[in-house]
């Protein structure tokens, strides 16, 4: 049975420096590696050590406090211009998960200001972005149990837990809340080609006794024509204004699928994802990755005639989508005008 607070900290804060739980190395291994500069943060989020939408956003909230730390002290006379120089690294990283530009946006409005001592204020507000994302999943978790109250069986897709987050996770802290509540079956896909579904959310899973099955990608429609569940809950790395959501790839066609199957989608994620900026989902820009991350040794060579085309998130339109779970409420079937809602409550 799940406990209130996963023990899985992807990100930990030592006064000093951040340690990140290298996720590549897992489930074999549980590594973490300290940084103590921006620049090692943003090679930590690039190599996808850390990874997830929340998880990115404070690790480099974390980055920025570094800078502040290591060229405040070392660089009194031109640190603003070098923390300045990491900050552009840091939002480098990674150019689709919008709470990286988020974090990075509140760290930059906060240096804007006069500060008695920056390193402390930086650091502080580092925390505090911590700790109100594992506020807000909890705040989710409860929110999306509720929706799922009386289902059968789920199935969810990549990994939006403790690992993506600052703690607890977004759609697997619903997975989290609603097994303290009732026996639920749950299906988690493999997610490829990095095998997040696969390596870590069953990790996660594993680690607090709830049991679940993996399947393979191509086997969802097969699943979702048995019966078996009611909903697919996931995360998202950017959501628009009117509820286009992006997604780790192969949310969309788990989306058309289950619209075919008449089974329920659910997206859960902080009002810190959705970008106001935009309002359609073709204006997301999707990261393309190394084709070597895809294709097999042998093709891996000079003058090959196979490559590969490695998208890493995708887009579902928002009327594919049941609900929205944010830590501000529930939007059931999202559009630009439900939404605003949430926008106003911010404001």
């Amino acid at each position: 049975m799940t406990s209130a607070i996963t023990p899985v900290q992807a990100l930990q804060w030592t006064g000093t420096h951040l340690a990140v739980l290298d996720q590549r190395l897992l489930p074999e291994q549980l590594v973490y590696k300290n940084y103590n500069n921006a620049k090692g943060v943003a090679d930590a989020i690039t190599t996808m050590q850390v990874r997830g939408a929340p998880a990115i956003g404070i690790a480099a909230a974390y980055g920025v406090a570094l800078a502040v730390f290591q060229h405040y002290q070392h660089s009194p006379k031109e640190w603003q211009q070098k923390v300045a120089e990491d900050i552009a690294l840091l939002a480098s990283s990674r150019p689709t998960a919008v709470n990286l530009f988020w974090a990075l946006e509140l760290m930059t409005t906060l240096l804007a200001q006069p500060l008695n001592d920056p390193i402390e204020a930086t650091i502080t507000l580092a925390k505090k972005i911590h700790s109100d994302d594992i506020a807000a999943n909890l705040t989710m978790g409860e929110l999306g149990a509720d929706l799922l109250t009386g289902a059968k069986g789920l199935m969810t897709h990549c990994n939006a837990g403790a690992l993506a987050t600052g703690g607890y996770g977004t759609a697997l802290g619903v997975i989290r809340s609603i097994c303290l509540r009732q026996a639920m079956t749950i299906y988690m896909g493999e997610t490829r080609p990095w095998l997040q579904g696969a390596r870590l959310t069953a990790w996660e899973l594993a680690q607090e006794g709830i049991p679940a099955s993996l399947i393979a990608d191509s086997a969802a429609a097969w699943l979702m024509k048995s019966g078996a569940i009611e909903w697919i809950v996931v995360g998202a790395d950017r959501i628009t204004a009117r509820g286009d959501v992006a997604n780790k790839i192969g949310t969309y066609s788990l989306a058309v699928l289950a619209k075919q199957h008449g089974v329920k989608l659910m997206v859960v994620a902080p009002t810190s994802t959705i970008d106001w900026s935009i309002e359609n989902g073709e204006a997301i820009a999707i990261e393309q990755r190394s084709a070597h991350e895809l294709l097999p040794n042998y093709y891996q060579h000079e003058g090959s005639f196979i490559t590969a085309w490695n998208p890493v998130f995708d887009v579902t339109p928002a009327e594919l989508i049941t609900a929205i779970v944010t830590e501000r409420g529930v939007v059931l079937n999202p559009t630009l005008q439900s939404l605003q809602g949430l926008k106003n409550e911010i404001l």
